[in-house]
């Protein structure tokens, strides 16, 4: 039996897959973190974490051997210092692909047919006052540029192909299997797409990606859609974009600081928002939810991890 820090509060049906055979210890619920941690540092040897686990902690538990992350995006664990302490490090992939793509696919619709703004247009009563809005924009032959063509990323562009979309890409490296044409340049795609769609991963290497320069390039006419993570782009540049105009539209799940939505932000008309709900399905959540337990057990069963992220990979059984 093993004894396993739940970092955070998780679903029910996690929580009773692993207590069934194990035994947790509930950070969330102490008073005095710091000290409950101390109190259970020698016996813990499994994490389980929304997304939250630094070099701090890590090293706080010296006989940890893995620790299972939430999601699909795993910038808040420090897989390279677990990878240095011989810790598994395992995240949650693909079973959420289908709904993040969605979410993706439901705000560029959203922001190409302006739903949220004409939504509350007639609620307001304005159509019966003003008459009919502005027209808003078709996809059919429109260029989207995807910043990260991943496993999400691909799926989006199978999507989007069936409204008639051109497709382009930007990432670290082209894919020499896609047949989408590739740009090794960001701001050179932002300036040769009507869409620009960001579901790369979070991180000090993406941190302010989609910067000033990228927006400006995306033009008045162009449109930034975020579900990767909040530090992708740069939130004060963009929200100047939109309030000056330089940039025309944004559809944002996720921000810089969530779950604070900055007051300037929330005051737009051309941003549709979200609040960070890409994988936000009972279907997904549950999956998403036993796929944690899944690669805690397996481990602690002396099984290889399912889903080891590539920092630990080297690691597995």
């Amino acid at each position: 039996m093993a004894d396993i820090l739940l970092v955070s509060n998780m679903m029910p049906h996690i929580q009773q897959a692993l207590e069934a055979r194990h035994t947790l210890h509930r950070l969330y619920e102490a008073s005095d973190p710091k000290a409950f941690l101390a109190g259970v540092a020698d016996k813990v040897t499994g994490i389980a974490t929304m997304g939250k686990a630094d070099a701090a902690m890590i090293d706080a538990l010296p006989n940890l051997e893995i620790i299972s992350s939430f999601g699909v995006g795993y910038d808040g664990v420090n897989a390279a210092h677990a990878a240095s302490r011989k810790v598994m490090v395992t995240n949650t992939p693909d079973v959420l692909n289908d709904d993040v793509a969605n979410m993706a696919v439901m705000m560029l619709l959203n922001c190409s047919r302006r739903f949220c703004e004409w939504e509350r247009y007639a609620r307001a009563g304005e159509w019966e006052k003003a008459g009919d809005p502005p027209l808003a924009c078709a996809i059919n032959g429109r260029k989207v540029g995807i910043l990260g063509l991943g496993r999400i990323g691909q799926d989006i562009t199978r999507k989007l192909q069936a409204f008639g979309c051109q497709i382009v890409y930007h990432g670290r490296r082209k894919q020499d299997d896609q047949p989408y044409p590739y740009f090794d340049n960001l701001v050179a795609m932002a300036r040769d797409v009507d869409f620009l769609i960001a579901i790369c991963p979070g991180g000090e290497a993406t941190r302010g990606i989609v910067n000033a320069e990228v927006l400006a390039a995306l033009g008045p006419e162009g449109t930034f859609i975020n579900v990767a993570r909040g530090s992708v782009h740069d939130e004060d540049a963009l929200i100047d974009a939109l309030e000056t105009g330089k940039l025309g539209y944004a559809g944002l799940d996720v921000f810089a600081a969530e779950p604070r939505i900055p007051e300037r932000l929330r005051k737009l008309d051309n941003v549709a928002l979200q609040p960070h709900q890409g994988s936000a399905t009972v279907e997904t959540r549950k999956a998403m939810g036993d796929l944690v337990a899944k690669n805690l057990l397996a481990w602690f069963d002396a099984k290889p991890a399912l889903t080891p992220v590539p920092e630990c990979a080297h690691l597995n059984r």
